[in-house]
């Protein structure tokens, strides 16, 4: 079998979640060492063992959990008649979800765009900044951290190929032209996100509805869509509204918060 660091970053090129479990502490007859490594797929795919038998088995159910709910398990087993094993030991091991950081893909790149990007810098966000505009990441100085990506007004391809859609996949559309902003958040409903959002008012937000359904043959229309996006904090600089955005985003991948935005 290929080595640990080997299959990880394999792993992490293909952007395939996977969770990691390390055992961290045997004591008594365990069926395993300490470092012993298990890799586990969404698919319950393994590589590697951490002893087979009922632990094993135990271990693969609480990844699964652990790359559904994307956080870090801890736990620990006595090997006693539950394991129909009579070693009577113990095992400790750590679960850990890999390659499910949140991915913001930003349409727009102007004053409210640019903001969000910087505030975003050192949080679990990677942040990909969009724009259609010819030589526009020309203007300012962008943050080695953030994706400049310069797509084509003329080949909506670009701008759907811009996007690597899942379940870690968060969408904000603040472009300088509402066509193209219909368009994409057209576009992204027929794909799967995360959190899904447009910048606007009230009145865009019927008008977008009712052309979504109309149109688009989107039944719910932008129903699965956040428009306003950010918290209701209060402000409305540029900078204000980014806080208020990245505070919604920072909410939702923490999972603290009750209605479901993703489709």
């Amino acid at each position: 079998m290929k080595n640990w660091v080997e299959l990880l970053s394999e792993f992490k090129e293909k952007r395939q979640p996977i969770a990691l479990v390390t055992v961290t502490k045997c004591h008594g007859s365990t069926p395993c060492v300490v470092s012993s490594r298990m890799i586990v797929t969404e698919s319950k795919s393994i590589y590697g063992t951490i002893g087979g038998g009922k632990l094993e088995y135990k271990a693969i159910d609480e990844a699964i959990i652990a790359l559904k709910e994307n956080r870090i398990i801890e736990s620990s087993y006595t090997l006693g008649p539950d394991f129909a094993q009579c070693c009577g030991g113990k095992v400790e091991f750590i679960i850990e979800p890999m390659n499910q950081s949140p991915e913001l893909f930003l349409f727009g790149a102007g004053h409210i765009g640019t903001e969000i990007a910087k505030l975003l810098i050192d949080t679990p966000f990677k942040v990909k900044l969009i724009d259609s505009r010819p030589n526009w990441f020309t203007k300012f100085d962008i943050h080695e951290s953030i994706e400049q990506c310069q797509v084509k007004e003329n080949d909506f391809k670009t701008f759907k190929d811009a996007v690597s859609w899942g379940k870690n996949c968060y969408v904000l559309v603040l472009t300088h032209n509402h066509a193209i902003d219909f368009d994409i958040i057209a576009m992204a409903l027929e794909n799967e996100t995360k959190y899904l959002g447009l910048i606007g008012s009230k009145t865009k937000k019927v008008r977008f509805n009712n052309m979504l359904i109309k149109e688009m043959n989107i039944k719910d229309g932008i129903k699965n869509v956040v428009c306003p996006i950010g918290l209701p904090i209060g402000g409305d600089t540029p900078k204000e509204i980014a806080i208020s955005v990245v505070a919604q985003l920072l909410q939702v991948h923490y999972q603290r918060v009750t209605q479901e935005m993703s489709h």
